[in-house]
């Protein structure tokens, strides 16, 4: 059987911004790959670190990512254009040539590229995550043949809805206004006014997303756009790779800090649900929503939405990830490590406030101060303050329950012959998660860290070192010194203690205090 997907998108030319990152990358991947009768792929992309599009392709095509393109249809790599630009410039910064070329030939525009700094300045994101939409818009219009805009939205743009419909919901500011009044006003002048500004929203990210969705709403219909909202993502589930990541953003970072000893404590409610979707599965729902909405007998009065999201499906809590993540990290442990990798989740904030001050704030300082002393470099003061306001981001999303409608997400594979099934698996509930946190664990240790299993045995050896040192410094820091005081400063206390004879006499430091001589 033949994939209806692929025949929708044959000689179809295809614009994606954000190409570069994880999702972009991800996207062009499975394109190439699974739908190799595509005209050609135009991937935005800026020059970085003094290196151009084109080189920047060139680097992307050596990751593992593209293995299987690179081994199996390496023609297909022909059709990958890069398109030298920036969502920040008007006219995305694309020569007027390129320019052209593209309002004659591309008719699909997957708008991927935003800031993911969930702790930016709010000008920062407004000028990317917003005006960088309303830029990619105006090229949109003047696209000749345009079928499909997919508009990459995040699920947690809504925080003030107990449940988020796969609607576009009213702004809680018009965002020509809020643009307007953020190009002139000073950074100072916005950083004052963004408590006031963001409201409900705990961070700048969510906050330029939902303008940004505003302005994409108000092109429909006139415009073919669509939103989709995915979740949390996470390592892709089987495609290209098991474990597929190339970046340490979300849960991914946290089990990584977890499992190198420096992150030992986070706010987080355990038994709320995991809203987490791997890449993979994300974009296979991605490049089917423009066949999908084309394919319907009559358009939507209202701009379709999808909810990239588990739903009411869900039942993984973050305790079941954490627990899972702490078994990996000890079976696959990570190079190096600061410390034993034994931190945990803490329900209450106050008791998770102790944890960090004796966990990562003094440890820091320590390390910090020994370094001062050896003449070496201070650097683990600044990780920890980089850690804390990254931790304070994730916990917002880690401490309250989500609820998500996803008919849209959900009616996606009902309108797939056999093959795209195959092609394009979109069914969140076959994942099993033992085995996939397992692989987002290796994916970060051999993607990201550049980690090699075959370092496996030392590796273990430095955790078992560290794993005794654990338990030796908890045992002295939290019950011999704190008995050894007591014992010194308290009388009945010494008392209670001397009924414990020889057990008590022979435990360093507190026998002495409570068996005094004379």
């Amino acid at each position: 059987m033949n994939s209806e997907v692929n025949e929708w998108y044959r000689g179809r030319h295809v614009l994606v911004t954000g190409a570069s990152g994880l999702m972009g990358k991800v996207l062009i991947e499975k394109m190439l790959y699974s739908v190799p009768d595509i005209g050609c792929v135009y991937a935005l992309v800026r020059s970085k670190r003094g290196k151009t599009p084109e080189s920047r392709i060139e680097d992307m095509w050596k990751l593992p990512l593209f293995s299987r393109i690179r081994e199996e249809k390496p023609h297909m790599m022909k059709k990958l254009v890069p398109v030298s630009g920036d969502i920040m410039y008007d006219n995305l910064g694309v020569d007027p040539k390129v320019l052209e070329q593209i309002y004659n030939e591309v008719s699909v525009v997957f708008h991927f590229a935003a800031s993911l700094r969930l702790e930016a300045p709010l000008k920062e994101g407004l000028e990317m995550n917003t005006k960088g939409t309303m830029r990619v818009l105006d090229v949109a219009k003047r696209i000749k043949n345009l079928v499909s805009f997919v508009h990459l939205s995040t699920a947690f743009c809504y925080p003030d809805y107990s449940r988020m419909a796969e609607k576009v919901h009213d702004p809680p500011a018009n965002p020509h206004e809020v643009l307007r009044a953020a190009s002139w006003l000073t950074d100072e002048q916005v950083n004052l006014l963004t408590p006031s500004m963001l409201q409900a929203h705990a961070n700048s990210y969510t906050y330029s997303k939902r303008l940004a969705e505003t302005l994409v709403k108000e092109q429909y219909p006139d415009l073919p756009v669509c939103v989709v909202r995915p979740s949390i993502v996470t390592p892709s589930y089987k495609e290209p790779i098991e474990g597929w990541v190339d970046n340490l953003n979300g849960p991914v970072g946290l089990m990584v800090g977890a499992g190198k000893g420096v992150i030992r404590s986070m706010h987080c409610i355990g038994h709320y649900h995991a809203e987490v979707i791997p890449v993979d599965i994300a974009i296979n729902a991605i490049i089917v929503i423009p066949y999908h909405i084309n394919s319907l007998p009559e358009r939507s009065p209202e701009i379709p939405v999808f909810n990239l999201t588990s739903g009411d499906d869900r039942d993984t809590t973050w305790k079941e990830v954490l627990d899972v993540g702490k078994a990996t990290v000890r079976k696959y442990p990570f190079e190096g490590p600061l410390w034993y990798p034994d931190g945990n989740i803490r329900h209450n904030k106050f008791i998770h406030s102790i944890c960090v001050l004796f966990f990562h704030i003094l440890p820091a300082y320590l390390i910090d101060f020994l370094m001062l002393i050896f003449g070496q470099k201070r650097f683990m003061v600044r990780i920890q303050n980089r850690i804390s306001v990254g931790l304070e981001v994730l916990q917002y999303f880690t401490t309250r329950e989500w609820w998500f409608d996803t008919n849209n997400f959900k009616a996606l594979s009902t309108r797939l012959n056999a093959a795209d099934t195959k092609n394009f698996p979109m069914d969140l509930k076959i994942i099993e998660v033992e085995p996939y946190i397992e692989s987002c664990m290796l994916g970060a240790k051999m993607f990201c860290l550049k980690e090699k299993l075959e370092n496996l045995p030392k590796a273990r050896l430095q955790n078992n070192i560290l794993y005794v040192l654990d338990l030796l410094v908890t045992a002295f820091v939290f019950y011999l010194l704190p008995l050894y005081l007591l014992a010194t400063y308290v009388e009945p206390f010494r008392m209670v203690l001397s009924f414990g004879g020889p057990f008590v006499r022979y435990l360093p430091l507190v026998g002495k205090a409570v068996f005094t001589e004379g």
